[in-house]
C-alpha cells in the first residue's frame, strides 16, 4: 500500500510539465520515500500548482478541514509543498520536483540522499534536457553590456534586484550535495538567493537568512568576482530566485559538460562572448580561469569562442587584461523569448512534452 502512494506520486510529477521520469532502478521511488511519509504523498497528489487555502482545498476535495492546514503547513516547513503568508491567510501549492521540491530539501540532504539523487539525475536531465523551454536563462554580468545594446528588463540582473522587497540568502544544494559526495565546491555555499515583490515575506521561511537589497547586490558583486554564472527562471515576467552557480556543482550547468548537452538545449541564453584576435594576448585567463562551460578553446595565436557553447555570462570578459573580449545581444532570428510567466512556461512546457496537466492547475 504504501508503495501504490509513491508510485501515484511519481506519476503526478511526471504529469507536471517538468517531468519525473522512472528509472530502471526505480531509485525515483526511493528518493520519494526519503522526502514524503505516505500520508504526505497522498495529500499532494490533491493539490494543484495555483495557490489555495486550506479552506479551498478542503472545499474543492472533500478531504476534512480539521488539522488540514496544520498538515499543509508542516509540507511547507518540510519543502514537500511551496506557500506564501499574507495576513492571517496561508496559501498552498504544489511544485514540480525541479525547480521545486529538491531545492527545498537541503534540510534532508544527507550521504543517502546525494547518492539516490546523482544516480537520478543522469535519468532526468536526459529527459528534462530533451525539451522545451529551458528550465533556466543565463543574466549576464551587466557592466559588460555595452552602451550600445539594449538589454530587456528580464534579462538584466539589477532589475530583478530593484523589483524586489524581500530578500533571502540561503545555501546552495548542489555544491551541498557535490560536498557530500566527497567533490567539494571551493566557492561559498551559500549563494541562492529569492527575491520577492512583497515586503516581509520570508520572516517566516523556515530556512535561509533575510538581508537586505544592497547586501544581495553585494552578493552579486561577489559572486561576479568568483566567476559563478547567474541563472534565473526562464520567464519574462515573476521570477523568484537567482542562482550564482558554476559548472561543478549546478546541476544545469554541468548537463553542459557532463552530458554534453548543447549548451541551447540546456539554457536559455540572450547574449554570446566574442573574442577580438587582433587584441588577444594568448594568456588563457578566460578559457583557463573563468568559463564554466568550456566555450572557449585555444587556438595557434589565440583564443576563440565556440559558439555552440557560450552562455553568454560575461565572466570571460570582466577578467580580460587586454579588454579582447565583447558581449554581444543574440540576432533577432536567433533570441529565444522567453514566456511570460510562469504559468505560460507551464502550458507551453506542458505542450512540448505532450501532457495533459488540466487536473493540476
Amino acid at each position: 500500500m504504501n508503495d501504490e502512494v509513491y508510485y501515484r506520486l511519481a506519476k503526478v510529477l511526471d504529469t507536471l510539465p517538468n517531468g519525473f521520469p522512472a528509472a530502471e532502478d526505480g531509485v525515483e521511488i526511493k528518493l520519494l520515500k526519503k522526502v514524503f511519509t505516505p500520508e504526505e504523498a497522498d495529500l499532494f497528489c490533491d493539490m494543484r500548482l495555483t495557490f489555495e487555502t486550506a479552506d479551498q482545498v478542503a472545499a474543492r476535495t472533500g478531504r476534512p478541514l480539521e488539522g488540514l492546514k496544520e498538515k499543509l503547513a508542516s509540507m511547507w516547513q518540510h519543502g514537500e509543498l511551496f506557500a506564501i503568508k499574507l495576513g492571517e491567510d496561508t496559501y498552498f501549492r504544489m511544485m514540480p520536483w525541479i525547480f521545486g521540491i529538491f531545492e527545498f530539501q537541503l534540510h534532508r540532504m544527507d550521504r543517502e540522499f546525494a547518492e539516490l539523487h546523482e544516480r537520478f539525475d543522469e535519468v532526468y536531465s536526459r529527459q528534462f534536457f530533451a525539451n522545451s523551454p529551458q528550465l533556466m536563462q543565463v543574466l549576464p554580468i551587466e557592466e559588460e553590456i555595452s552602451v550600445q545594446q539594449e538589454a530587456l528588463p528580464y534579462e538584466r540582473v539589477s532589475a530583478l534586484i530593484d523589483q524586489g522587497q524581500s530578500f533571502l540568502l540561503n545555501d546552495c544544494i548542489c555544491k551541498k550535495e557535490r560536498g557530500l559526495l566527497d567533490a567539494p565546491c571551493d566557492r561559498p555555499l551559500q549563494v541562492c538567493l529569492a527575491v520577492a515583490p512583497i515586503p516581509h515575506v520570508f520572516d517566516n521561511s523556515p530556512e535561509g537568512r533575510v538581508i537586505t537589497r544592497q547586501e544581495a547586490y553585494d552578493l552579486l558583486k561577489e559572486t561576479e568576482r568568483l566567476g559563478l554564472v547567474h541563472l534565473t527562471g526562464n520567464v519574462q515576467n515573476g521570477q523568484f530566485y537567482i542562482c550564482n552557480c558554476c559548472s561543478c556543482c549546478c546541476g544545469v550547468l554541468r548537463a553542459i559538460n557532463r552530458f554534453s548537452i548543447p549548451a541551447s538545449k540546456v539554457i536559455n541564453s540572450h547574449f554570446y562572448a566574442e573574442i577580438d584576435p587582433d587584441k588577444c594576448l594568448g594568456c588563457g585567463t578566460c578559457a583557463l580561469d573563468r568559463c564554466q562551460v568550456a566555450a572557449i578553446e585555444e587556438g595557434e595565436d589565440n583564443y576563440r569562442i565556440v559558439p555552440e557553447r557560450c552562455i553568454g555570462c560575461g565572466l570571460c570578459i570582466s577578467t580580460c587584461p587586454a579588454e579582447a573580449i565583447a558581449l554581444v545581444h543574440k540576432e533577432e532570428d536567433r533570441d529565444v523569448v522567453p514566456p511570460f510567466t510562469e504559468e505560460d512556461w507551464f502550458d507551453e512546457r506542458g505542450r512540448r512534452r505532450g501532457v495533459d496537466f488540466s487536473a493540476y492547475k
